[in-house]
């Protein structure tokens, strides 16, 4: 999909801009990456809650005891 998007940077959001084209990178180019990247931390972070969710969790917690006696008890010597 090709599409031009148009947005209007504030004075925080052109600072940022004008220090990702400092190497010479296009305005196109270092919007495209900040915003993989953006993507990126928040599927890290959605990630990191939910095994955190999990580690929390009694259930989960006891399951995972009861999985790894079973593993025990048919590992291989």
């Amino acid at each position: 999909m090709t599409a031009s998007i148009t947005f209007r940077p504030d004075e925080e959001a052109r600072r940022a801009l004008d220090e990702l084209v400092e190497d010479g990178s296009s305005v196109s180019a270092a919007i495209r990456d900040a915003l993989i990247a953006a993507a990126d931390r928040r599927r890290r972070e959605r990630l990191r809650a939910e095994v955190a969710e999990l580690a929390a969790d009694p259930e989960d917690r006891a399951e995972l005891a009861r999985i790894r006696e079973d593993m025990d008890a048919i590992r291989a010597w």
